[in-house]
């Protein structure tokens, strides 16, 4: 057995894909699924800013993609929002501030519909929470998980609009995170009022360091695939 760390890639069915929005743009973008199984769920990430470096591969969507097919049987579809550049390549477009980018959340709710993902959540992290909370009330989401949600974009409208619908809403909020703190995200959030909080002790708004990796980890797949939790933290490397 072999201890996962930060640049562990476990076994995964990986293909590239491009998603093709309403307004005529190809977005590159990644779709892992499960090496031996059907997936259980399926997280479409949006990813953080990318004027200030924020894509596909911004670490802890990167290391969902890694883990969560082979340890909880959940398919991960990754994807550059318009303009973003990764090692993956550049999606057409350009930055659109968290407003053309609704075309491209139903890009991506579109394909998982199409291939028929199941059980789709948005994953966002920071401005990819934005997204979600923005445009992502699509009859396909299952519902939300906000890593570091700023509320900048995302008005109290959309708030309650997600307080209405009633589907499920998490958001892990970092004890010292740059922009919303958990005793302010209380006060922002009560307007959802099936959400759920975690505040998370130490943590800032990036995530670093390993423990906090795997906290954000078992609480997205303790909300899409329960019987996955607690996660693993060895793997049976045949290579090890």
């Amino acid at each position: 057995m072999a201890e996962i760390r930060a640049g562990s890639v476990l076994p995964a069915r990986r293909e590239d894909i491009v998603l093709e929005t309403a307004d005529g743009l190809k977005l590159v973008g990644e779709l892992a699924l499960p090496p031996e199984r059907e997936p259980v769920a399926t997280l479409l990430c949006l990813h953080p800013l990318p004027t200030a470096e924020g894509m596909m591969d911004s670490h802890l969507l990167r290391k969902a993609s890694y883990r969560l097919p082979a340890l909880a049987d959940v398919a991960v579809l990754r994807f550059n929002t318009r303009g973003t550049s990764s090692p993956r390549g550049t999606s057409e477009g350009v930055f659109g501030d968290g407003e053309t980018e609704r075309y491209d959340v139903a890009a991506a709710l579109e394909y998982a519909e199409f291939h028929d993902l199941p059980h789709p959540w948005l994953l966002g992290w920071s401005f990819g929470t934005e997204l979600a909370l923005k445009w992502g009330r699509d009859p396909v989401t299952e519902g939300l998980i906000l890593l570091s949600p700023p509320l900048h974009r995302a008005t109290d409208a959309d708030l309650d609009a997600w307080g209405a619908d009633g589907r499920p809403v998490v958001a892990l909020i970092p004890e010292f995170d740059d922009y919303l703190r958990p005793a302010e995200a209380k006060e922002r959030f009560a307007r959802i009022p099936q959400a759920e909080l975690v505040p998370v002790d130490g943590a800032k708004h990036l995530w670093v360091g390993e423990n906090y990796v795997r906290i954000v980890l078992n609480e997205i797949v303790r909300h899409v695939a329960p019987g996955a939790v607690p996660l693993p933290t060895e793997w049976d490397d045949p290579e090890a």
